[in-house]
């Protein structure tokens, strides 16, 4: 066993030394006193769909509670797929089941989820007006605790009609969008659709720090917010999310540009330490 997990230790070091060299991340930090380990990752090097021992889809299109306007799809390469090295999550506009986009929303829940750590993603994002990426996490009881008793962390969110505008937000039955209590903060970053940066979370017991390119721009106390499960309900494992959504009540505040799909949102890797 000790010589398995010698040789497991290995392959992992040679597969994040062999990424894309257009591509360099900036140099991990943590806050935490004491180092972290990666535990978990997804640096998407197997070309084809998604792995499926990572990742499930969300399948659907409901509107998600936002009145978005595409269809999430299972399966299906134009929506998602690994290639050069990347995840690419695409946005189309085509006829599918009844709706006029498509889309993909990964997922790991019932794969894997977390409660605290640092959880990042290296990301190049889409532009263009109407397209809203999220990186982010929800509590593991949603389906009993429903939104947003369960809690909502959004690690990186961007709308296209404010383009380099990186939001980083918490929210929960006392503090979420709905009655406009939401906790989060923004930082710029110009080329944020031009080229790939980091985007993370620092999650402790007491705080969730947001970083972009380890630069820290908000930050959540418990102490501050309350420690009820209306107030924190982060004390439970999170699964992460990826996706790129069309349109809705925020990411097509100012309409969709009909001229300019497909979109998509890169991701170079997937990376959780405790």
């Amino acid at each position: 066993m000790k010589n398995l997990l010698i040789i497991k230790s290995l392959v992992l070091i040679a597969i994040l030394a062999c990424k894309a060299p257009d591509v360099t991340a900036p140099v991990n930090v943590t806050t935490s006193p004491t180092a972290r380990k990666l535990v978990w990752t997804d640096e998407f090097d197997k070309p084809g769909l998604p792995d499926s021992t990572k990742w499930d889809y969300e399948v659907g299109g409901g509107g998600w509670g936002n009145n978005e306007l595409q269809y999430y799809t299972r399966r299906r390469r134009e929506n998602a797929r690994v290639e050069n090295g990347k995840l690419i999550i695409e946005a189309r506009k085509e006829s599918y089941e009844g709706k006029n986009y498509t889309s993909a929303r990964l997922l790991t829940r019932g794969k894997m989820a977390w409660k605290q750590g640092r959880i990042e993603a290296f990301a190049k994002l889409p532009s263009g007006r109407g397209t809203w990426p999220a990186v982010w996490m929800l509590g593991n009881n949603i389906k009993t605790a429903g939104w947003p008793l369960a809690g909502e962390i959004d690690i990186m969110e961007h709308v296209g009609f404010d383009e380099g505008v990186i939001h980083g937000t918490i929210h929960t039955e006392t503090y979420n969008h709905a009655k406009k209590t939401q906790k989060g903060k923004q930082i710029n970053i110009p080329d944020a659709t031009q080229t790939y940066h980091l985007y993370a979370i620092e999650w402790t017991a007491d705080k969730i720090d947001f970083y972009v390119d380890n630069q820290k721009y908000n930050t959540v106390e418990k102490a501050v917010l309350g420690g009820n499960v209306a107030e924190w309900p982060f004390e439970q494992k999170f699964y992460l999310l990826l996706n790129v959504a069309v349109g809705g009540n925020w990411g097509g505040q100012k309409g969709v540009d009909e001229s300019i799909w497909p979109r998509r949102m890169e991701v170079d890797y997937v990376r959780v330490y405790q």
